[in-house]
């Protein structure tokens, strides 16, 4: 199958696409540019793959949670792409690209993205085996010392959540640390592996039903939670 895959819902700008057995991508640590490398990342990937649009079967995105402004491109992107084809939009979880970062072996993974205003968003999960993921635990975003996970002798922990609060976290791990790294981001490439098991199990939707998942609905602190006097103070 051709499916292309999105990923912007973190500082990394990254697309990737499938076409045949071959996964080819293109991704960036790019903050603030997303809408200007995005598409110009898909054309490229298609010209080297010697593909036109239409010869795609389904446009994947990660659907998040992570940043407001990256995640709403990013199914923007998907959506508009998918009408236009007229082809289905597969969404999948950041976070659940983000645990493919980790290192292939039986050790739980922890993926954790810096949700900004003292918060992350966290989900945890087991290889299954085959390529894919089984979900431990559901994602959700809170205090990193509200954090609870469920028991595993080991851990493998990933994302921009471990460079803030790893003092924090590791006090939560119910196992061993095996594997920690903050440096790694959602990626496309793994957005559209997880991308083609959900459309091959029949989960494509249409572009309208392709949704962002924030976890939350508050996108900055006042200024009293930033201890700022008001102006009209």
């Amino acid at each position: 199958m051709n499916l292309l895959a999105i990923e912007t819902s973190t500082e990394a700008c990254s697309v990737a696409l499938v076409h045949g057995e071959q996964v080819i991508a293109r991704s960036e640590l790019a903050p603030r540019r997303h809408a200007e490398l995005a598409l110009p990342m898909a054309a490229a990937l298609l010209a080297e793959a010697g593909l036109g649009k239409h010869a795609l079967d389904a446009i994947a995105v990660g659907r998040g949670p992570g940043a407001f402004t990256g995640v709403r491109l990013g199914v923007a992107l998907a959506q508009g792409m998918a009408l236009a084809l007229d082809r289905p939009v597969v969404p999948v979880s950041s976070l659940a690209a983000l645990a493919l970062e980790a290192p292939e072996d039986e050790t739980s993974i922890l993926a954790v993205i810096d949700a900004r205003m003292g918060e992350i968003y966290a989900a945890c999960y087991r290889r299954d085996g085959t390529g894919g993921l089984v979900a431990l635990d559901a994602e959700r975003v809170c205090a990193p010392e509200a954090l609870t996970l469920p028991e595993a002798p080991a851990w493998a922990v990933v994302g921009s959540g471990w460079t803030t609060y790893a003092d924090v976290l590791r006090g939560y791990l119910t196992g061993k640390l095996q594997h920690a790294d903050g440096e790694r981001y959602p990626q496309a490439r793994h957005v559209a592996e997880l991308a083609v098991r959900e459309y091959q199990a029949g989960r494509a939707v249409p572009p309208e039903q392709a949704l962002p998942v924030y976890l939350r609905d508050k996108v900055a602190l006042t200024l009293a939670e930033q201890g700022r006097p008001h102006p009209n103070s």
